[in-house]
């Protein structure tokens, strides 16, 4: 495999035209830290954007900042600290369930896939605090969208489709992000030994509650037991209140206890990140589906396959880790749900990531539409052709 390494927009854009004129599919690499993230590509050329890295404005007052697209984004989060502001929609990690914790994670990275934390169902994805872009497509053609303001309305907003397209759509080289101020105290209440139905009636409980939580997660092996965790985060003396109201609700699903900083912070890292189901060799799946849909759904799983979880998002997110299955318990997964959620194998050896769907299959009008989509911005499927569809 050859690699190219444009300097600056313009040998990007020729790269990208020359690439067409070949009809020779380039694979977008950055950091590449997500390389095993999606559909195994066997494509002839590289494509690193490592050029395109750095902060280029960054205004805390107005809680806005941009940066190159393969801006590490360690050394983002490190330049939000010293003001004491964040990436509001809690990026996960996933370098060592994917085996790549020696490659740098970046911006264009994080937002390409549309990844989201625990914080989601209080902030939001990825795609909500992404504001502007400098990209250029598959046609090879360059261009702007979205602006430094959160609400900036100039037509299609292109920041929302870029984002959770894999890279298959254009090659990102500016972004533009909402941060926001960090949390002053976080505490966790941890209800201890709740099976799936009765933890997601906690989750469920208090989360419809005048607590503004900002996570809510399911653990079903820690310290040997089961354990539900409800995030609280802001400043120290309503924290506090919360988390004692909070528990003094909640005393129908048992006694809990309440997390401090520290403790806190390890325990929802582990959860963003899914740290439980790292060891072992066997296939990752995250799961979308309606929260109280979760316990049923895992009881049919368990009836067909041997399996590890997790619950994040309330139970909107279920993680899990599949072990003795030819297909990764694609076949088992999909049955289970019926349709009534969305299964992404985030984890799998190549042979297994290019034998079943990686994604949920489209349904036939979406995919149409998503087709049409991809001949707007890429019509010779050029850019990481393969990673999300076979045909795409």
């Amino acid at each position: 495999m050859s690699r190219f390494r444009p300097t600056d927009e313009k040998q990007l854009a020729d790269i990208v035209a020359a690439a067409i004129a070949g009809e020779e599919p380039l694979e977008v690499i950055a950091g590449g830290s997500k390389q095993a993230l999606g559909r195994p590509l066997q494509l002839p050329h590289a494509l690193d954007v490592g050029a395109f890295g750095g902060i280029r404005q960054y205004e805390p007052e107005e809680l806005v900042l941009t940066a190159g697209a393969a801006t590490p984004l360690a050394g983002i989060e490190q330049a939000l600290a010293t003001k004491h502001q964040m990436l509001a929609f809690e990026p996960a990690d996933w370098r060592p369930l994917l085996g790549s914790a020696a490659a740098g994670q970046t911006l264009g990275g994080v937002i390409a896939c549309n990844l989201s934390g625990p914080r989601r169902i209080r902030q939001g994805a990825a795609r909500d605090h992404f504001l502007g872009v400098a990209a250029v497509s598959g046609r090879g053609e360059a261009f702007k969208a979205g602006g430094r303001v959160v609400k900036n309305v100039t037509g299609y907003d292109l920041c929302k489709l870029l984002a959770g397209s894999y890279g298959t759509l254009a090659v990102m080289t500016e972004i533009t992000v909402k941060v926001l101020p960090a949390p002053e105290a976080t505490r966790t209440v941890v209800l201890s030994g709740l099976d799936e139905a009765r933890a997601v009636a906690a989750m469920t409980h208090a989360l419809n509650a005048p607590h503004e939580l900002s996570g809510a997660a399911h653990l079903p092996k820690r310290g040997g037991r089961p354990c539900t965790l409800l995030r609280l985060e802001g400043p120290v003396p309503s924290v506090e209140a919360r988390a004692a109201a909070l528990r003094d609700e909640l005393r129908p699903f048992g006694p809990a206890d309440i997390l401090g900083d520290d403790e806190s912070v390890k325990l929802w890292l582990a959860v963003r990140d899914a740290t439980p189901l790292v060891a072992g060799e066997g296939a990752v799946w995250r799961v979308s589906l309606a929260p109280t849909a979760a316990p049923a759904f895992l009881a049919a799983l368990r009836d067909a396959l041997a399996i590890d979880y997790l619950l994040d998002w309330g139970g909107g997110l279920v993680w899990l880790a599949i072990g003795g299955a030819d297909d990764g318990g694609a076949g088992a997964i999909r049955a289970a749900l019926g349709g009534n959620g969305h299964a992404t194998l985030v984890r799998a050896p190549p042979a297994v990531r290019a034998a079943v769907p990686v994604f949920e299959p489209l349904a036939p009008a979406v995919a149409a539409l998503t087709a049409r989509v991809k001949d707007s911005f890429d019509p010779k499927r050029i850019l990481n052709r393969g990673r999300m569809y076979p045909d795409l």
